[in-house]
């Protein structure tokens, strides 16, 4: 299976998603900014802002090539000069209304010049306020994903999303997590396919998902209190991704394309020293619940 059959599976799905989450906002369109990278390759950024339910949301999609970076050889352990390839769609959304959840996925390939070859991605879920059934009913569209493929995906992809979506300085997760996967290597053409073909399930569900629960939230009433929460949990999102992120700071420190990699910012956040949650009651009850190892399904 060539890369560039990958590449443009992807940027079908970036399309696909943008069609569908503009049928569901209803009040504003992506513009699309065409980028080259000057070592190779480049990409199609797509951000919509001010819609009638996005407050700023990116679908971006690139796939570049030309010699591995050092930080990259070094980090793969790699003792010989390679050439790399990376392809994927990578999505952040941030909504106006804070009963609307936060999301991100992202679905990748990689592949190097001397044979190596892996997929990588997942999608998770970050609420400004958890709303405990809607939280189970997300894992269980995501469990459902995985459980087409193998049994074993759910359970192993949903500790490492645990994991990975941590703020080890506030010893607290992200959100409510999801599935996270990288590495995903194949001995055989057929497991190559095979892995393909949950990458794709993982990127396609993402319109049903998000569109559920855009339905479901965005004509919920609000007013000071959750807004102001939703710039609290917004700035938790922001230290995640300037922090820990290790797609942000590989690319930052990489000469990756500033613009394209922090579209995942929020276009307004907030900090709050020593924020005391006994004023709002509910934001108290989602601070309790961002921890490790919740059984959501």
């Amino acid at each position: 299976m060539r890369k560039e059959v990958i590449a443009d599976y992807f940027k079908g799905l970036q399309d696909s998603i943008c069609r569908g989450i503009e049928a569901v906002d209803g009040g504003s369109r992506f513009k699309e900014d065409n980028w080259k990278r000057k070592e190779g390759g480049g990409g199609r950024s797509r951000v919509i802002v001010n819609g009638n339910i996005l407050e700023k949301a990116g679908v971006n999609f690139s796939a570049v090539f030309g010699p591995l970076h050092p930080k990259m050889v070094k980090s793969l352990d790699i003792k010989e000069e390679v050439d790399f390839f990376a392809t994927g769609v990578s999505i952040v959304m941030h909504p106006i209304n804070p009963w609307v959840p936060i999301i991100h996925m992202n679905v990748r390939y990689f592949e190097l010049s001397n044979g190596e070859h892996w997929f990588g991605g997942g999608i998770d879920l970050t609420p400004h306020i958890i709303i405990p059934e809607q939280a189970k009913w997300f894992h269980e569209q995501i469990k459902a994903v995985c459980d087409r493929f193998d049994k074993t995906y759910y359970p192993k992809y949903k500790t490492w999303a645990d994991d990975y979506f941590f703020n080890t300085h506030r010893e607290e997760t992200r959100g409510i997590g999801g599935i996270f996967f990288d590495y995903i290597k194949a001995k055989t053409l057929e497991e190559k396919l095979a892995n393909f073909e949950f990458v794709k399930a993982v990127g396609e569900a993402f319109v049903p998902i998000y569109r559920h629960l855009m339905e479901e939230n965005a004509i919920r009433p609000f007013g000071e209190a959750e807004k102001a929460f939703q710039l609290l949990r917004r700035g938790r999102y922001v230290e995640f991704n300037l922090v820990h992120d290790r797609g942000t700071k590989f690319g930052l420190e990489t000469n990756g394309r500033t613009e394209s990699i922090l579209m995942s910012l929020p276009p307004l956040a907030s900090w709050d020293y020593m924020h005391d949650y006994s004023d709002y009651p509910l934001g108290l009850e989602t601070q309790k619940l961002l921890v490790k190892g919740v059984d959501w399904v």
